[in-house]
């Protein structure tokens, strides 16, 4: 009788134990557009520091070019989803506005101490935000990082509707690739040089605040 009392007081223990340490392995990620760009369903990952989702002066990957050109976060979803570095994926259900924020839960434990958050800005030719590869400290309950504006380099800055997914144009899977950069780098902002008013749609980086927060 008092060995059956005392692994039921035993079981019990373990349960209390384990359930802060459940939930130390989850993180909300808040995601708060400043820019005056509409920005695509956010795709956010926890992952090893074995993935790179984008490296800054290299070619940007077919997934995230999908992503950066027209907005579609199915393809790097999937590629991250299929990856053993990768711990969590999420995508947003819908496009974050101007002003507005999201908030994502994700698991994060061990070596997927890393997080990587991408979206396009859809008012331009190939530009998102981008949060790559940033790891999380246990130490601090709550982290901030003002993240910029990326141009992907696949195509042309050309600022013309006929090329461009988002309002006020709606021209998705068209491209113009004559005299892209080919390379991922700090995005310029809009000039005027097209159809778009740079006092409507440009933006002065960072265009979307982070803040990390440990339970």
């Amino acid at each position: 009788m008092k060995r059956t009392i005392l692994l039921g007081v035993l079981a019990v223990m373990v349960v209390v134990l384990s359930a802060p340490a459940m939930a130390q392995d989850m993180i909300k990620v808040r995601i708060t557009n400043v820019s005056k760009q509409i920005i695509s369903p956010p795709v956010i990952a926890s992952h090893s520091a074995k993935i790179r989702v984008f490296v800054p002066g290299s070619p940007a990957s077919t997934e995230l070019s999908m992503l950066a050109e027209d907005g579609n976060p199915l393809a790097l979803a999937t590629l991250l989803d299929g990856s053993d570095e990768v711990l969590d994926v999420k995508v947003a259900d819908g496009p974050l506005l101007p002003g507005a924020t999201m908030v994502f839960e994700l698991e994060s434990r061990g070596r997927f101490n890393r997080v990587s958050a991408v979206g396009m800005l859809v008012t331009t030719n190939d530009g998102f935000f981008g949060l790559e590869n940033f790891l999380v400290d246990r130490s601090s309950r709550n982290e901030r990082v003002s993240v910029p504006a990326w141009d992907a380099g696949t195509e042309f800055n050309n600022e013309l509707c006929g090329f461009i997914p988002g309002p006020p144009c709606g021209s998705p899977l068209v491209r113009d690739t004559d005299g892209a950069e080919g390379f991922i780098h700090t995005h310029p902002g809009l000039h005027g040089g097209g159809d778009l008013s740079p006092s409507d749609w440009s933006w002065q980086n960072p265009v979307v605040d982070i803040r990390i927060m440990k339970k």
